[in-house]
């Protein structure tokens, strides 16, 4: 998320009531979690695991829990709990804003475009030119929408995403303040879900089809003309790329990448990054050819025992 005005380090440290290490004027200009940072942004990190990860990451400025060496060209600030003083700067920056009415007066519509009765558009929502939004969907604040979109019935554009820190006395959530971004020709059906960012964008890209009851998790792209059937489920920070073909019920597991033209077929379940060019299949997905060729030499085996 870029904020509206830049802040010093200086400033940002004394309203966690926090020490900073590095220049005072230095500028933060966006807030991200690690996954999204780019120049300029916060970013926060509290495992010594992932010190290393955060300190050469694009973030020029690292809520950290501990006092390091801090790289040239950067700023820490140092905090007893950087999780939750992420979060204090998240709703400080992109507070909740009730609605007043089921389509927000703040949102921009594109000539042409339906809203059906029923439908809920959120705040600083912007819809393109000549898009159908059916009865009963919901699209939340912040959400991009291209041209000539569809939205089905009880489809849902930009909750929050899924990500918490388990503490002694339950679940702590990382307060989302991303977007989720479909770009034109885009149809979502009936029932779909399609998280936010958790302060970055969950992208759609131009062209692509998704079918009734498909979870697409936060901070996931998908890529051009690329058609996913019903029930799949696709977990955060997830890459898939242009072309690619998920048929029903497929599962895709957090952080990897489907390449460009995959197809795979119903009821797979991918825990590993994927080629693109290739057809796959089963639980986890293979190469679907290897796995029928498995599948006959087990029915082999079994026969001859």
């Amino acid at each position: 998320m870029k904020l509206l005005t830049p802040i010093t380090v200086q400033e940002l440290a004394s309203s966690l009531c926090a020490r900073f290490i590095g220049d005072p004027d230095h500028l933060v200009t966006g807030i991200n979690e690690i996954h999204m940072v780019e120049k300029g942004d916060l970013t926060f990190v509290d495992h010594p695991k992932y010190y290393s990860r955060a300190l050469s990451s694009k973030a020029t400025t690292i809520l950290i829990d501990k006092e390091v060496e801090c790289p040239e060209g950067k700023a820490l600030i140092i905090s007893e709990r950087p999780f939750d003083d992420f979060v204090f700067l998240t709703i400080r920056f992109r507070p909740f804003e009730a609605a007043t009415s089921m389509v927000s007066s703040s949102a921009n519509l594109g000539e042409g475009t339906v809203i059906q009765p029923g439908a809920f558009i959120g705040n600083h929502v912007t819809i393109g030119k000549n898009c159908l939004i059916h009865a009963n969907a919901s699209i939340y604040d912040h959400t991009v929408i291209g041209n000539q979109v569809i939205i089905h019935s009880g489809a849902v554009i930009g909750a929050d995403a899924c990500y918490f820190q388990r503490r002694p006395d339950g679940w702590k959530k990382l307060e989302s303040c991303g977007r989720a971004v479909l770009e034109d020709h885009v149809e979502i059906g009936a029932l779909t879900s399609i998280d936010r960012g958790v302060s970055g964008d969950t992208v759609i890209s131009a062209g692509t089809k998704i079918d009734n009851h498909v979870q697409i998790g936060h901070d996931t792209f998908v890529g051009r003309n690329c058609l996913i059937g019903a029930h799949c489920a696709i977990a955060g920070v997830t890459r898939i790329e242009d072309d690619v073909v998920l048929w029903a019920r497929v599962s895709v597991n957090k952080d990897l990448v489907i390449g460009k033209g995959a197809i795979v077929y119903a009821m797979s379940g991918i825990d590993k990054s994927l080629p693109g060019g290739k057809t796959y299949w089963g639980v986890p997905a293979e190469e679907a050819r290897k796995k029928w060729k498995e599948l006959a030499k087990l029915k082999r085996l079994i026969k001859e025992e």
